[in-house]
């Protein structure tokens, strides 16, 4: 069955199809309205159940909040499965036609798999407005997290290996992606519920998944990015530097793996001052020693650049920053305080 019939046949079910994938909506009217197409609580997106007066077929869904969101019911089982393959979409379709009245419940994700990280993400919220917010804004970060993989979890399960109790923290969600965009992993960040900084764990930061080679990526890299350990490391840097796309590595050996996208000119690596962080740096510079790419050190006064702006203030901290960067950054930065 070609993606156009299996289109209209999920148009001819469009409810059903609402109900399975966007289960946190409601029906209004002919519409079915839901936060977003990751099935958020709310009512910004809005899915068109039935033919409209006007002959507007039904099947078709925009976000409200999002403009670059919209489509029919293909398009939305895409983006709410994390699907990149068309035969992924076309098999996930023609399981869903399949179905039962009933759906049968999904069966477990393997243990620290790349489908448990994206699930794990899929069920998060947006982190504005969460205590996730609150933790990065008493850390000085000003930076825009309204960022496509960033979210937040009130109750994440914690179980830092098999023998231990399982436990749920509040934590932010960061998903951890391949250069196609693929979730191939998640960063738990856990925090105090009552207070706006780390939880009191013996691991307050876990990974799960794939995550050799891969980041979290905030902002679209093309010719130039900065990449570091740790998340608020790298936000920290998109605070003072609002247009620099970043890519957030979960480790200093993982920094040293990371994979860079193949139309970089320019890269900047935020060096962590300790010797895991030096040797990361080193590594990952090292490993593109050979290629046409202009590769830049960031060392900051303290520990890193997050310690930096904590300390010292965003105005000291940028005059810090602007001797280190090219011409070109530097022009753009200065231009962006005016």
């Amino acid at each position: 069955m070609d993606l156009k019939t299996l289109s209209r046949r999920l148009a001819d079910n469009a409810e059903a199809v609402c109900a399975h994938y966007l289960s946190n909506g409601k029906r209004h009217g002919r519409y079915w309205l839901v936060g977003d197409v990751f099935n958020t609580p709310g009512r910004s997106l809005y899915v068109r159940l039935y033919s409209s007066s006007t002959g507007k077929p039904p099947g078709k869904w925009a976000d409200a909040a999002n403009p670059d969101h919209y489509g029919d019911l293909l398009d939305l089982i895409r983006y709410n499965q994390n699907i990149s393959s068309t035969a992924e979409l076309r098999r996930e379709a023609l399981r869903f036609l399949s179905l039962p009245s009933k759906p049968a419940v999904a069966s477990p994700a393997p243990r620290n798999s790349p489908l448990a990280a994206s699930r794990l993400f899929h069920a998060s919220v947006p982190i504005l407005g969460t205590l996730g917010e609150r933790y990065l804004s008493n850390r000085n970060i000003t930076a825009s997290l309204d960022l496509k993989w960033l979210r937040f979890h009130p109750g994440c399960y914690y179980k830092p290996n098999r023998d231990a109790t399982l436990e749920t923290h509040p934590a932010i969600i960061a998903a951890i992606t391949d250069l196609a965009g693929s979730i191939t992993g998640a960063l738990r960040i856990y925090l105090d519920p009552y207070e706006a900084t780390k939880a009191n764990l013996e691991f307050p930061r876990l990974a799960m998944g794939n995550v050799l080679g891969h980041g979290i990526r905030l902002g679209q890299a093309h010719d130039v990015m900065a990449a570091g350990e740790g998340l608020e490391t790298m936000l920290a840097l998109r605070s003072l530097m609002p247009l620099m796309p970043v890519v957030t590595a979960t480790s200093a050996s993982h920094l040293g793996g990371l994979l860079l996208p193949p139309t970089l000119k320019r890269l900047y690596i935020a060096v962590d001052n300790d010797p895991a962080g030096l040797v990361a740096a080193e590594q990952l510079a090292f490993r593109h020693i050979d290629e046409a790419l202009e590769i830049r050190l960031l060392i900051s006064m303290f520990d890193d650049w997050n310690t930096d702006l904590m300390r010292l203030g965003a105005a000291f901290t940028i005059r810090q920053l602007l001797p280190q960067l090219a011409p070109q950054e530097r022009l753009r930065l200065q231009s962006w305080q005016l």
